[in-house]
Formats: C-alpha cells, structure tokens, sequence
C-alpha cells in the first residue's frame, strides 16, 4: 500500500496556510531524532550558536525569556545554564512532547502568543523566522510581549556572502544534508529545510521590519563565516 504523500514533500515551497500546516506536521514528524541529526549535520556548531545568541540577551539574571519555536528545549537549556527563566513556545506537539528540558511548555502560534503585553523581559528564537507564515505579525507579536528595554535574539540559517563558502554551503545542505535526513530521520523533510532560506528577505528588510516594530539597536551578523545569522534588538 503507498503512502499518502506528506505536505512537506512538493517541489514548490507551500505559502499561506498550507505552509502552516506543513511545518506543524513535519516537526511532529521529525522530532524523535531532531537533536541527533542537528548534531551530525553542523558538527556540533549548533551548540556554539545557541550558547552565542543567549549570550547577546544581555539581560540580569533571572529574567524571563520566551523561547519560540523551542523545539526539544535546547534553548531552553543554554538560557537555564545563562541564569535566565525560560518559558517554551511550540507550534508542533511532537516537538514539544520530546522536550527534555524542564522549562514550563505549551504548545502555541508564534503569531498568537498566550502571553500578556510587556510581560517578559527576552525572547529567543532558533531557525524558525523562514518557517512563519508572516514575519511583520512575528516581529509585531514579538513587539507586544516584551517589556520597553527587553530584548530579542533570533538565529536562523544564512546565505554566506564570501562565493567559495557560499558554493560548498550550497552543495552540502543541497545534496549531503538530504542524505544524512534520510539515514537517520525523513529525507523530504531535510530536503525541504535547505530550501526553506529561500523564505527569507534579505538582511536590510529583515532589520527594517524589526525597527517598524518598535525594536532599537536592531543588529545583523554573520556566524561560521554566514552559515548562519543573528539578528539582536531591544523593545523600545
């Protein structure tokens, strides 16, 4: 008997609510082995980004710091290890169900936070922005919930701007990433990742959207020479 085909498995990327409802189902879907393959796929770097963006917080210690998009808590671990209080925020129930971290959880829409305004001092957030249906609604949510001088640290893949690294990125997360999915989890859901940067604007719209937002000192940066990329501001 085939398989019904997934929502994440098409050759063109899925807008709207259909793009919703695939993210939500390949997360559940993937999320057993979501920490091995991460680990195998950046070497490790993973670790190293995390432990940088809850860093670039900058916040007193204990302060409470939204998680979104936490997936199985690794983030919610380095901000517990940074002396923060996290809470984690998840669109996918499997996801949330393999959190091994012991941060208060619910499942909830980014766009649609249960969360009262001003009422948390940080939020974090890890390759998720390509995955939201609208960023202005994540970036205006995100405005709503933190307090006047909270911040915001948001990591998510890149485009590395030197050519030499920019082809070996390519053909790695284009050809190996896809294999190593398939060995250890769902190969259409890691041929769909690599795809997915596609989904994002470019860095001078990225900023621009934040700072339409109510965000000041709106940063960019680039990590492991553009594989990745931080984005940091503070709630005016």
């Amino acid at each position: 008997m085939s398989r019904a085909p997934r929502s994440w498995d098409t050759e063109s990327l899925p807008t709207g609510d259909r793009k919703a409802k695939a993210v939500r189902q390949m997360f559940d879907a993937i999320a057993p082995r979501y920490d091995l393959v991460n680990r195998i796929m950046t070497f490790r770097l993973d670790v190293r980004w995390r432990r940088r963006t809850v860093g670039a917080l900058r916040l007193d210690k204990g302060a409470r710091v939204l998680d979104l998009a936490s997936g199985t808590g690794d983030f919610c671990r380095e901000l517990e290890r940074q002396g923060y209080s996290p809470l984690s925020f998840d669109f996918s129930y499997g996801m949330l169900a393999a959190d091994t971290s012991r941060a208060p959880r619910a499942q909830a829409d980014a766009l649609v936070l249960p969360v009262r305004p001003g009422s948390v001092d940080g939020v974090t957030c890890g390759f998720a922005l390509r995955n939201f249906v609208e960023l202005p609604a994540f970036f205006a949510e995100l405005s709503r919930v933190v307090r006047s001088g909270g911040r915001i640290a948001l990591l998510d893949v890149s485009v590395p701007s030197n050519p030499l690294v920019r082809a070996g990125n390519a053909v790695y997360f284009g050809r190996i990433v896809p294999r190593i999915g398939a060995w250890f989890s769902d190969a259409a859901a890691y041929r769909y990742l690599p795809r997915s940067v596609s989904y994002l604007p470019p860095t001078s719209e990225l900023c621009r959207m934040l700072a339409a937002a109510s965000f000041d000192d709106v940063r960019h940066e680039q990590l492991s020479g553009g594989l990745v990329q931080l984005l940091t501001a503070t709630r005016r």
